[in-house]
């Protein structure tokens, strides 16, 4: 887009996406549903993630990796779907990152701390996995200009995008609102700790 807008034409070659293996890294809710994606583009699906996901992805029709290590070998594309908890904290480590191709594009629109601090800037400039598209942060809001993944070629970053969108603001908004009116009505729904409740 900057190149025909500063009045240049085609400006390199791009990739193809069938054919290419794309990782999914976590298989839950979004993990399958980006894997339904993948394969919709033509794309061999491979997945990695607890016991009970990768029989789930064997039941819906998809590859799951030997190991984790032979995961990170064979993508062309990886793609991370995992909550943020004390398990996953760090889960993608710079020995994980460095099995990668050097063509291969690394994805995290989850949580940034999957990756373990640093791992991924030095990744990129070692050059596995060549590239990588990120959508969260260590420290967010990221206004820091000088950080590493804002100045990279190989690195395509948005500003936690991932869930901003009308559509979802209205879902949040009326979510909230009917929690907030069954609190008030004495009938309070979705309560992560309902012996809390009682000791008002």
């Amino acid at each position: 887009m900057a190149s025909l807008k500063a009045g240049n034409w085609q400006i390199g070659v791009g990739h193809t996406l069938r054919g290419k293996t794309l990782g999914i890294y976590g298989y839950g809710r979004i993990g399958a549903v980006v894997a339904g994606y993948g394969k919709a583009f033509g794309m061999e699906v491979l997945v990695w993630a607890r016991k009970p996901a990768l029989a789930k992805a064997r039941a819906d029709g998809y590859a799951t990796a030997s190991s984790k290590a032979a995961f990170f070998e064979q993508c062309d594309v990886l793609s991370l779907h995992m909550r943020l908890v004390d398990a996953t904290r760090g889960i993608v480590t710079a020995a994980d990152l460095a099995h990668m191709k050097p063509t291969a594009l690394l994805v995290n629109t989850s949580r940034a701390p999957l990756i373990e601090p640093n791992a991924l800037v030095n990744a990129l400039r070692a050059g596995r996995p060549g590239m990588a598209a990120v959508d969260v942060y260590e420290k967010e809001p990221l206004r820091d200009t000088s950080d590493p993944l804002l100045n990279m070629d190989n690195v395509v970053a948005t500003p936690h995008l991932g869930y901003v969108s009308r559509d979802e603001y209205e879902i949040q908004f009326t979510d909230i609102f009917d929690q907030i009116t069954a609190y008030a009505k004495g009938t309070p729904t979705n309560v992560v700790n309902p012996d809390a409740i009682g000791k008002r």
